[in-house]
């Protein structure tokens, strides 16, 4: 959907719980959590994670045309960081999938190779010199594609902390999606880093978050995920992240992306009502209330 200002707004899975962790919690079907995108007035979304959506290229774009959206990108987590590993063979399925619906853009994340985002490995120099080329390899291959590839730094990859971005923002040239919540978490504040690098941010996941919790994961008092199903990420206004701040600051300074609605979470089962629903229409207000 567009904003009476014209910023572009998409919804995302991880709103209805459906996530690519094993475990992860009861995932909804697609045709709910399509039709109530819909509801909800989003006419474009991410793809979501491998099996939520058909991959064969036609039946992809007959569910998105049924539910009339269109499809942004989607979130491709891959390791980067290991010599002996071509990432780019991971990168080509999504890629076909990504082209076939119509997207335009690749969200990557540098995966630790493990499940979860619980824990992580510290890199060397040398892994990290591994990592920051794949990046930009990837980045080219997309571009080939037809598609932009954005680095999104996440809890729980080898792109977490603010070192760690500093470190890409350096070592690479690939754009960043900006996770307002997970950079909160990994200790970055996302209006800063909107302020002192705008013109590298060409994605955006807008997150909510109960700092509390948040503080609670850095210190490793409790886990990431335990904090997701404790209510950690929020409704857009109703945490402690400035996302009307955030908005205008990359508006200010020509952001014409994607403004994708996510507050990840975690269900226990089928929700009665709403459900997941409620909180996303509380977000879709507060973020056109912000633009108008």
């Amino acid at each position: 959907m567009s904003s009476d200002r014209g910023i572009k707004i998409a919804g995302a899975p991880i709103s209805w719980g459906v996530c690519e962790v094993p475990g992860w919690g009861y995932q909804l079907e697609p045709d709910r959590v399509l039709s109530e995108m819909r509801r909800a007035g989003l006419s474009a979304t991410e793809l979501g994670p491998d099996g939520f959506l058909p991959t064969d290229a036609a039946e992809l774009t007959d569910v998105l045309a049924a539910h009339h959206l269109s499809c942004v990108g989607g979130f491709v987590p891959v390791v980067l960081h290991d010599a002996g590993h071509d990432p780019a063979e991971d990168l080509a399925g999504p890629l076909t999938s990504l082209r076939a619906a119509g997207a335009g853009v690749v969200v990557l994340a540098a995966a630790t190779g493990a499940d979860g985002y619980d824990s992580r490995p510290e890199l060397d120099d040398d892994q990290w010199a591994t990592l920051l080329a794949n990046l930009d390899r990837l980045s080219g291959i997309a571009s080939e594609a037809g598609l932009l590839a954005v680095l999104h730094p996440h809890v729980g990859t080898m792109v977490e902390t603010r070192d760690d971005v500093d470190r890409v923002l350096a070592g690479s040239t690939i754009p960043l999606c900006l996770d307002t919540g997970h950079l909160l978490i990994g200790g970055t504040d996302p209006l800063e880093l909107a302020k002192a690098v705008p013109h590298r941010i060409k994605h955006t996941h807008l997150k909510d978050v109960d700092a509390a919790l948040a503080a609670k994961v850095q210190s490793g008092e409790i886990t990431y995920t335990d904090a997701v199903r404790a209510g950690m990420y929020t409704p857009l206004g109703t945490g402690d992240i400035d996302i009307s701040g955030i908005v205008s600051v990359l508006r200010d300074n020509g952001f014409d992306g994607w403004f994708v609605l996510e507050q990840d979470t975690i269900l226990d089962g089928a929700p009665a009502g709403d459900g997941p629903l409620a909180d996303v229409l509380t977000s879709v207000v507060y973020l056109n209330s912000v633009t108008s």
